[in-house]
């Protein structure tokens, strides 16, 4: 596995946009700009960074302006501006190859993950789920992002889950930490190492049989240190959510897994009556499932290093996750 280095004060953080542009939210999207170079880190956005539209250029511009990022010497890390729909298009033209030619950390969450996967499973570099370039501005995410930032300046944190989170998304009137945070599991207590390896489930499951899904040589690449996954639910349905996980298991994603992680679902639907519980137990029956966990768009959500080796303890509904970059 080939760990980047990670950023130093001073040293220049590359934004592209790959999916949506920030034009919608420019003032959120400063306030984050003005949060890392208050850090002492100097900021580069490529030129689609601030459009309003929902693709912020057309597919193949912004695969080259993400392309730009990875060869100039001078940017040391690379973030993605904001979430989407639409990043998909632009894995053509991604130079994945220079990517790993000139490693450095890559980070986004939600859409995003449509990159980070396959950098990491196919590239064999690792990469970073848990804040957007764009995410840092916002005062209700102060903790973990704070967190975040300690981790992309190489310090190696322990996260443990947190005393409360938002039953509302963040963007609503009056959402706050308003309701206690309970990890749940299929067992009482979970004590596992292994390789880590997820992100936003939503994005995964259109990546399946393509030629950006080799899950399988990198799960055999690996298979000495076996694995836990970590799945951020934006908003499939309970019954979309066990489908995708069979799918995933008839795919071959899941041996030698040590234990699945499942955050909490910001859109949460069911057609049938379905649970989220009963899809994680019925699609996972063999290997300890933990949900309702602190990762993905909820707030608050832990950062998560793809192909790093992960501690992960689980004790009374709550939990601690360390990395190991080796």
């Amino acid at each position: 596995m080939i760990y980047p280095e990670f950023i130093h004060k001073h040293e220049t953080i590359g934004i592209a946009a790959p999916s949506a542009g920030t034009g919608n939210d420019l003032d959120k999207f400063q306030a984050s700009v003005d949060v890392l170079k208050a850090q002492g880190y100097e900021v580069a956005e490529t030129r689609s960074v601030r459009s309003a539209d929902a693709r912020s250029a057309d597919a193949e511009e912004r695969g080259k302006e993400l392309n730009s990022l990875f060869l100039d010497p001078d940017i040391k890390m690379v973030m993605c501006a904001k979430g989407g729909d639409f990043l998909d298009e632009c894995l053509p033209y991604i130079d994945f190859k220079a990517m790993k030619k000139h490693p450095k950390w890559l980070m986004g969450a939600s859409d995003p993950t449509s990159i980070l996967f396959p950098y990491t499973v196919k590239y064999d570099v690792a990469s970073i789920y848990g804040m957007n370039g764009g995410s840092y501005g916002e005062k209700l995410a102060h903790d973990f992002a704070k967190a975040n930032l300690e981790l992309i300046a190489g310090k190696q944190i322990v996260q443990r889950s947190y005393p409360a989170y938002m039953s509302m998304p963040p963007w609503e009137d009056g959402a706050c930490y308003d309701t206690p945070s309970h990890w749940l599991s299929s067992e009482s207590s979970v004590n596992v190492t292994g390789r880590c390896i997820g992100g936003c489930v939503d994005c995964l499951k259109d990546l399946i049989g393509t030629e950006y899904d080799t899950a399988k040589k990198f799960i055999h690449t690996y298979s000495k240190d076996g694995f836990i996954w970590y799945f951020d639910n934006f908003s499939l349905s309970a019954e979309n959510l066990y489908r995708t996980l069979l799918q995933f298991s008839y795919a071959g994603w899941f041996e030698n897994t040590k234990a699945v992680i499942i955050g909490r679902t910001l859109f949460p639907s069911s057609e049938t009556g379905m649970t989220y519980e009963d899809a994680m137990q019925k699609a996972l029956p063999h290997m300890p499932v933990l949900y309702q966990a602190d990762i993905g768009h909820t707030y608050p959500h832990m950062t998560m290093i793809n192909g790093a080796i992960l501690h992960l303890i689980y004790q009374a509904q709550q939990a601690s996750l360390s990395f190991e970059l080796k």
